[in-house]
């Protein structure tokens, strides 16, 4: 490609850039709302299937028989001969304090199941708005930007419900200041665990997008990262203290998934450094 091929490739990118500040708005009014309304589409679907989700999903991880702790059992007996591994004693009891609390929490459970359902069109929205504003190639090169995002995003999903949620929950329902004491929990509490848990992981699973794009714009850079990477590690066992039970297991579980995460930041941020470098020798 010429130079002058690569002149008129800008213009044209900058023509349509040209939009003022309210057409902005308006762009972003617009992917807003068709994002609320995918939202708003999965939440009936999600509302119709409720039943399925209350007692298949949300009840999942109360119940012996899910999948983890079997999981977990037939590990146990693999590799220790023994059920050192497998759940025991395992027994919560749900109640509802509000008149209308079971109703409302269909509700809350239906818009939850919702959001998780409709991230990927949600995630297209940003990208559809966002396109505009980027050049042929860095279009080209952030051209699998909804796959990565939605992969990691469930990925960290997928992570908080199989993996955190069963290690909590059992844990919390296992631990007792008293036999006196038992342990009927509030099934408002238990929804809004479990939600914290599976959409904090989804979203803390997205750490490399988020480092590539303060890569691209010169916030952060590998020489940084390798530098404080010390501290970085000292964040993610806080983060991890803070998200699991206090137990050192769940604690390690989670620490070694995030800063993998983060080790694959530091990679892509010298590939956008690479690739930036690449362009500069390019037009100069």
């Amino acid at each position: 490609m010429s130079l002058d091929q690569v002149d008129i490739d800008n213009e044209s990118v900058g023509e349509e850039k040209e939009m003022s500040f309210f057409d902005h708005v308006d762009e972003l009014r617009k992917h807003l709302l068709r994002a609320a309304l995918g939202i708003v589409f999965f939440t009936i679907i999600a509302f119709v299937y409720i039943d399925y989700i209350f007692h298949g999903i949300i009840l999942g991880p109360l119940r012996k028989d899910f999948f983890t702790y079997r999981k977990l059992c037939e590990w146990s007996q693999a590799y220790y001969h023994n059920d050192q591994l497998c759940v025991k004693d395992f027994e919560i009891s749900l109640q509802n304090t509000e008149m209308a609390g079971q109703f409302m929490m269909s509700f809350k459970l239906a818009f939850l199941v919702g959001i998780i359902m409709a991230m990927p069109f949600i995630l297209w929205q940003i990208w559809r708005f966002i396109k505009p504003a980027l050049s042929n190639k860095e279009i080209k090169n952030t051209r699998g930007f909804v796959f990565y995002t939605t992969g990691l995003f469930l990925t960290g999903v997928a992570f908080g419900y199989f993996i955190l949620c069963p290690i909590s929950i059992n844990f919390f329902a296992r631990y007792s200041l008293s036999t006196l004491v038992k342990n009927e929990i509030n099934i408002q509490s238990i929804v809004s665990f479990m939600s914290v848990l599976v959409l904090g992981t989804g979203l803390i699973f997205e750490l490399p997008v988020l480092m590539y794009f303060l890569a691209r714009i010169g916030i952060i850079t590998s020489e940084f990262l390798k530098k404080y990477r010390k501290y970085a590690f000292i964040i993610i066992l806080i983060i991890a203290a803070i998200v699991t039970p206090p137990d050192i297991v769940s604690q390690v579980i989670l620490t070694i998934p995030l800063y993998t995460l983060f080790e694959m930041g530091v990679i892509i941020t010298k590939r956008v450094e690479k690739q930036k470098k690449q362009d500069e020798q390019q037009f100069t």
